[in-house]
């Protein structure tokens, strides 16, 4: 029987969501279904993160197509290890396209935090990183320990990319903190954002 020792990692991932977060600036960020959009909404909601309803394995292509359409903004992916499991391709798009402000930041807890915190993959010894590298995109590594975040912050924020960091985070049961569950509000929200600020620049 495959066994996770998750459940003792060191890093958290709301602290992880809140370290990211905290020095966005003007920063476009995508936010996976899930438990990941509800640690960038615990970290502060904001008019410029998209948060993902419904779109289980969309969350890297959306901010791919964001990165090659705002090319003069960084936009930041947080997403989970079941569902870059889903979207494995899409990696393979983001390296081939190779857009130089595009972040991926994906919280590996071992689990698939929606259904009943089933073990995924990664649990068995599949490496998303080794996974990012072999399909050819610019950098990457594993975040285990909060000195290894701190080293990674600002390559997340400021590197030439594309970036891809893999953070082992504890599995734990958190409390909800959702988004509005409107689609088409958070649409418009973050399109109005986007457009009212590219105009004050």
């Amino acid at each position: 029987m495959v066994e996770s020792g998750s459940e003792s990692y060191p890093l958290k991932r709301r602290d992880v969501a809140r370290a990211l977060l905290a020095e966005r600036n003007d920063m476009l960020v995508v936010a996976g279904l899930g438990s990941t959009a509800w640690d960038a909404t615990a970290a502060g909601d904001h008019p410029l993160t998209f948060p993902l309803w419904g779109a289980m394995g969309g969350a890297v292509t959306i901010g791919l197509g964001l990165a090659l359409a705002q090319t003069s903004r960084r936009v930041l992916v947080i997403t989970g290890d079941g569902e870059m499991l889903m979207g494995l391709g899409s990696l393979a798009t983001v390296a081939a396209q190779a857009p130089v402000n595009l972040a991926v930041c994906v919280f590996d807890n071992e689990r698939y935090g929606e259904t009943g915190m089933q073990l995924t993959h990664t649990a068995m010894g599949v490496s998303l990183t080794e996974v990012a590298a072999a399909c050819g995109i610019r950098i990457t590594g594993d975040v285990r320990s909060e000195d290894q975040l701190a080293e990674a912050l600002p390559v997340i924020r400021n590197a030439v990319g594309p970036v891809f960091f893999n953070i082992k985070v504890r599995a734990e049961k958190l409390d909800f903190v959702l988004p509005p569950k409107n689609g088409v509000e958070l649409k418009e929200r973050f399109r109005l954002a986007l457009l009212d600020d590219g105009a004050t620049d």
